[in-house]
This record gives C-alpha cells, structure tokens and sequence, in this order.
C-alpha cells in the first residue's frame, strides 16, 4: 500500500556535507510523523531526527547542531541534511513514516530500504 524510498547516501570526507532523501508513494490518506533512524554495523538501531506533520522537530544528542531535518508534505517527502559529518555517522540510514493509508482506519509504521552512508577520508 505504502512505499519509503531513501536516496542520497554515499561516500562523504569527515567534515563534509550530504542531504538524504525519504518518498512516500502509494495509497497515501495522510503521514504524520517521519523520522531517519540509522543502524551502524553492530550496533543496535537508533533515532537520529523525527519531525511531525507540523515541521516540529527532535534530534538525538549525538547529531544535535549538525543534521536537520525537513519535510515537503506536498511531495510527502523527509530529508536529512548532514554537516559536518563525523566518522561515527557512518551507518545504514533509514527512513520511517507512521502513514493512514487509504480505505484504513488505523495509523501505521512504513520503512524504507536503507541508504548507506559512510563517512571516511
């Protein structure tokens, strides 16, 4: 019903900058909060940044000052803006949406597939 695609990972030098993209398509009625999570290897699973329906914001303290969230509701697309890039961000990013879809009552979390980003000189 509904697909998350991410775009935008790659190869970035510490200090450097990349913008991540997040799509959502399909049977769409409405999303309310979209977030990035990443997932380095070992490790376990973490939020990186949520934003609401509203543009409100919230971020993890490891990336505060650095990575911006934002969102085009018109496009029912979320973005990840990365300055400033550290080693330790190199992870799988990935794109979370909770989404209504259509002809469905209930509220529901949709993932994307993961964008590799890897941060390294």
């Amino acid at each position: 019903q509904v697909q998350l695609v991410e775009s935008g990972g790659g190869l970035v030098q510490p200090g450097g900058a990349l913008r991540l993209s997040c799509a959502a398509s399909g049977r769409i009625f409405s999303i309310g909060a979209m977030g990035w999570y990443r997932q380095a290897p070992g490790k376990q699973r973490e939020l990186v940044a949520v934003t609401t329906s509203g543009g409100s914001t919230n971020y993890a303290d490891s990336v505060k000052g650095r990575f911006t969230i934002s969102r085009d509701n018109a496009k029912n697309t979320v973005y990840l803006q990365m300055n400033s890039a550290k080693p330790e961000d190199t992870a799988v990013y990935y794109c979370n949406a909770n989404v209504r879809a259509g002809g469905r009552l209930s509220w529901d979390d949709y993932w994307g597939q993961g964008t590799q980003v890897t941060v390294s000189s």
